[in-house]
């Protein structure tokens, strides 16, 4: 069985379009918008480790790199699993609904050097947090290097020539994100949360499948919010920038990486 195929089943065109809603109360409710992407991405995992290791989750470690506020403490601590969030920004951090997460830990700490040690953690999860840091595959090794043998490393990102790559500035990213943070800055008076060059970057699809595939590891890629019948795109070059919004990728360690501290 392909560790995709039990939440391939959960990825109807009606999910897609229910996502999409609610993308639209990202800046206005985001008690809405977080609280469903949480609880969608939990039922992910938690199918991508059943077709893996043909065990349930519950009681398992999941380390959150980039984990913010507490709507994914909640969902994960719905679904049985122990969750320990990473989180370098401290306004981040208490953005949300911290009683929904009271009971989960959350370290202050940056994802291009997680402060544990290695083979710790059962799964390592990051949830649209590559395209954040100037070191995207520096990221990724260290969540290689924090999961332990046998468990799931899943990193999600938001692919640059997608439709969202530009995050709130729209569209405008396609005529370069500078000039795309520049309008922001004028409209609204005030620069983007996410401004290209020190917290957005552009990040490939193509980059991220080449970095997933020399790890040796790599379990399965897909577009997150797809419907399974599109989930193709993946696999045609230059196609896969435009079209795959975000890119998931899969990974099971078979063997301790070891400590990584420099690299790009």
């Amino acid at each position: 069985m392909a560790v995709t195929d039990l939440f391939a089943r959960r990825a109807t065109l009606s999910r897609s379009l229910r996502l999409l809603r609610e993308f639209r109360y990202e800046q206005s409710d985001p008690d809405r918008f977080y609280g469903a992407l949480a609880a969608d991405t939990a039922a992910m995992v938690t199918d991508l480790w059943r077709t893996a290791t043909g065990t349930e989750p519950t009681g398992r470690t999941v380390l959150d790199v980039g984990g913010g506020p507490g709507y994914f403490a909640a969902a994960f601590d719905a679904a049985g699993l122990t969750y320990i969030g990473v989180e370098p920004d401290p306004d981040e951090m208490h953005a949300g609904p911290r009683t929904a997460g009271a009971a989960a830990g959350y370290v202050r700490a940056s994802g291009l050097a997680l402060p544990f040690a290695d083979a710790s953690v059962d799964i390592c999860l990051s949830s649209n947090v590559a395209e954040h840091v100037a070191q995207p595959w520096r990221l990724g090794r260290e969540m290689m290097r924090v999961t332990r043998p046998g468990g799931l490393v899943v990193l999600s990102y938001t692919v640059w020539l997608g439709p969202f790559g530009g995050h709130e500035t729209g569209l405008w990213h396609y005529l370069g994100g500078e000039r795309a943070a520049r309008r922001y800055t004028r409209r609204h008076g005030h620069p983007p949360k996410n401004n290209y060059g020190s917290s957005l970057f552009a990040v490939s699809a193509a980059d991220g499948l080449q970095w997933a595939a020399a790890t040796g590891a790599l379990l399965a890629a897909f577009p997150r919010y797809h419907p399974r019948w599109a989930w193709w795109l993946t696999r045609v070059p230059v196609l896969r920038e435009f079209a795959v919004s975000n890119l998931v990728l899969v990974l099971q360690p078979l063997v301790a990486t070891g400590s990584t501290i420099a690299g790009s």
